[in-house]
């Protein structure tokens, strides 16, 4: 992590609300003008937590540094960012799961019934398991994780209702194309076909698949309670994901101002979980007014029928660290 140790000269810290510190930078500096750019479009949570986020840096440096934020993938793909975090051309970015292809041990980030609810989560990331995952991320990636957002869980929809593992059999299920996913429900008894998310309405539409997973969020943004009538709550993947920014950009920077953006990032993670939690009760109001029905599911069957395959595709590297986070309480 970088260093934020604060000089006593030009800083002045007063309290905001109950108990949350700032930190103003006073001597007067050039501009930084620093650039963050996120997959989501203007209306998802993490777009509004990033404006946020840039509001509260402006605040805390007296303006010294400005961050301007891009939406839909304005300024590339995750990959695209997450590269040009290394080279650069990008300052911030919002990125979970597919930092895998740097740092192994994010992969644990996405793990079928790993997390339990949103405390586990708070828990896991704040342990010894999340500091080894955000140690990682900034060794082999040098990007460092700021601070994190929850993701709404991964839903299971389909034409009929599901409540047990034994009712997938033979059901083609659209996938990600994720290895450890494609395990996970093939031990479930389904037949997972990764597909691209552009091309998933369409075949639930002509049933070349009959069901497919994913968050609230996009189940409606994506119309698929056109095409689905149940949502199966299967809540299968609790996951997060980083605010992260370059090291090399960030550690150039003047010690009071590393402190202000980590500040501003943690103001930006409680602005975000409100606007989550809001989001996820509406979403699914709206699902349910467009005739969805949503069914609870035996979430115990499925994780005892699946942990197995679970266990076998993070090999023995991960095992480890997934075995601390099912015992973290």
């Amino acid at each position: 992590m970088f260093d934020t140790k604060i000089s006593r000269r030009g800083v002045l810290a007063t309290a905001l609300g109950a108990g949350a510190s700032i930190t103003i930078v006073g001597r007067a500096r050039a501009k930084t003008v620093l650039k963050l750019g996120h997959l989501a479009n203007e209306q998802n949570s993490w777009h509004k937590a990033s404006l946020k986020f840039a509001e509260e840096v402006a605040t805390r440096t007296n303006g010294e540094i400005e961050i301007k934020v891009f939406p839909n993938e304005q300024l590339g793909k995750e990959t695209d960012l997450i590269k040009g975090i290394q080279l650069g051309t990008v300052d911030f970015t919002i990125t979970g799961e597919s930092l895998q292809n740097w740092a192994p041990l994010a992969a644990l980030l996405a793990v079928p019934y790993a997390i339990r609810d949103l405390d586990h989560m708070k828990a896991v990331i704040g342990g010894s398991v999340g500091q080894k995952i955000a140690a990682e991320i900034e060794d082999k990636t040098k990007l460092v994780p700021l601070t994190w957002f929850a993701r709404g869980p991964r839903e299971l929809t389909a034409n009929k209702a599901i409540r047990t593992p034994d009712e997938l059999a033979g059901l083609k299920l659209r996938v990600p194309n994720v290895p450890l996913f494609v395990s996970f429900w093939q031990a479930l008894g389904a037949k997972p076909t990764p597909m691209a998310f552009s091309e998933v309405f369409t075949s639930l539409q002509s049933h070349v698949v009959d069901a497919q997973e994913n968050p609230l969020a996009l189940i409606q943004s994506a119309s698929f309670f056109e095409v689905q009538k149940y949502l199966n709550k299967t809540d299968h993947v609790l996951s997060w994901i980083y605010l992260v920014g370059g090291s090399r950009k960030l550690g150039k920077l003047p010690d009071e101002q590393q402190k202000a953006i980590r500040e501003a990032a943690a103001v930006a993670q409680e602005f975000e979980r409100k606007l989550f939690l809001a989001d996820e009760a509406r979403i699914a109001d709206e699902l349910k007014a467009k005739g969805m029905e949503f069914i609870d599911v035996d979430k115990q069957a499925f994780a005892t029928r699946g942990k197995d395959a679970v266990t076998a595709s993070l090999g023995a590297d991960l095992k480890p660290l997934y075995e601390d986070i099912l015992a973290t309480k």
